[in-house]
């Protein structure tokens, strides 16, 4: 089992455009299909920033299941293709893992669980909002060549000090 690489990152403010999914656990057969969706509509988006990164932003925003938006980042100036939304994501620090090809999904988030029992840092959270996760938030990026079935990715968990 490889060790985990635990890094805090700043980044800056960002907007990105793509598809939004929302649905519970049971329907996350279906956000493959989003996903898959989005990567072949990015040639839409004549101002992306890094075509070969789609980002995947979950919020656990419902007890059953997340809303999921499957995106690319963008400038300014690039208008919303139609069936898109964009997001923007305030600049904050996030805490950066790799998730290794070969890795198991699930053991790699409990680790980064057990990191924050262990760190002084906490997940954040934006305030007015309910959530339904221990990792409310979580950001990752992939690289558009990966393989669907055993993807590589960086996760990133937006942090914050109490």
């Amino acid at each position: 089992m490889e060790k985990l690489q635990y890094e805090l990152v700043k980044l800056p403010a960002y907007k990105a455009i793509g598809l939004k999914w929302e649905g519970p656990y049971t329907e996350v057969s279906s956000l493959k299909e989003v996903i898959a969706e989005m990567s072949n509509r990015v040639a839409e988006l004549a101002y992306v920033v890094e075509p070969e990164v789609q980002l995947g932003l979950s919020y656990h925003l419902r007890p059953d299941g997340f809303v999921h938006y499957s995106v690319f980042r963008v400038q300014e100036q690039q208008e919303v293709p139609v069936g898109m939304v964009d997001i923007r994501v305030p600049e904050m620090t996030y805490l950066k893992v790799t998730h290794d090809k070969g890795q198991d999904i699930g053991h790699t988030y409990s680790k980064i669980y057990q990191w924050f029992k262990q760190n002084e840092y906490i997940p954040f959270m934006e305030s007015g909002l309910d959530y339904y996760d221990d990792l409310p938030i979580k950001h990752e990026r992939y690289p558009v060549n990966r393989d669907p079935n055993d993807p590589h990715f960086e996760i990133l968990i937006p942090v914050h000090k109490p």
